[in-house]
């Protein structure tokens, strides 16, 4: 079966894997998710993502963002996932998943799940905000704002951990893709 995947993808081959960004709103995960698929793509891989914003103005219309909204939501997210990735597929899954129970509830169900840690410190994030919902969350004007007036629980052992307030966009990709190539569910040249 490997062979035959090879053969279809002579610059390389992937497996079907899943990489799940987490992190507070603003951190970077829709960026480096994006410049990830760019490069996944324009090596030939088969690759899907599913973005936290996207997803809810799609597969999870109507959720709010209630504890329960939001596990329903990052279980919806995994689930596709996990279709994708069991099917060779690469899946990326961009949510800010505040709760770590349900990441690592998803961990257990999805094959070959690498987590990616998006991590920036909330000061940091005030001041990129261009809509100002950090301040207005700050200042106790938005109720239930993740990190702030709701809780981020952080991984605990995440496969990749990107600063992204030390490090470019180029810098933390390139972690993510080298985190890849080690643990072999990417061979590209």
């Amino acid at each position: 079966m490997q062979e035959q995947f090879l053969d279809q993808h002579r610059n390389g081959f992937h497996r079907g894997f899943t990489i799940w960004f987490t992190g507070l709103s603003g951190a970077g995960k829709s960026t480096l998710s994006e410049m990830l698929l760019k490069r996944l793509k324009n090596a030939g891989a088969r690759v899907e993502l599913l973005d936290g914003d996207v997803v809810r103005t799609n597969l999870s219309k109507g959720l709010g963002f209630s504890k329960e909204d939001r596990d329903i939501n990052i279980r919806r997210i995994g689930f596709v996932c996990d279709l994708l990735s069991r099917n060779g597929v690469i899946a990326i899954g961009a949510a800010i998943s505040p709760y770590r129970e349900i990441r690592d509830e998803i961990r257990a169900k999805v094959t070959n799940f690498v987590e990616v840690y998006v991590e920036c410190p909330i000061p940091v994030l005030a001041e990129r905000d261009v809509k100002g919902l950090y301040k207005k969350a700050l200042a106790g004007e938005i109720k239930q704002f993740t990190g702030v007036s709701d809780p981020y629980e952080p991984p605990v052992n995440p496969e990749v951990i990107c600063h992204t307030d030390r490090e470019t966009a180029e810098e933390s990709a390139e972690k993510i893709w080298a985190k890849l190539k080690e643990l072999r569910l990417i061979e590209f040249d």
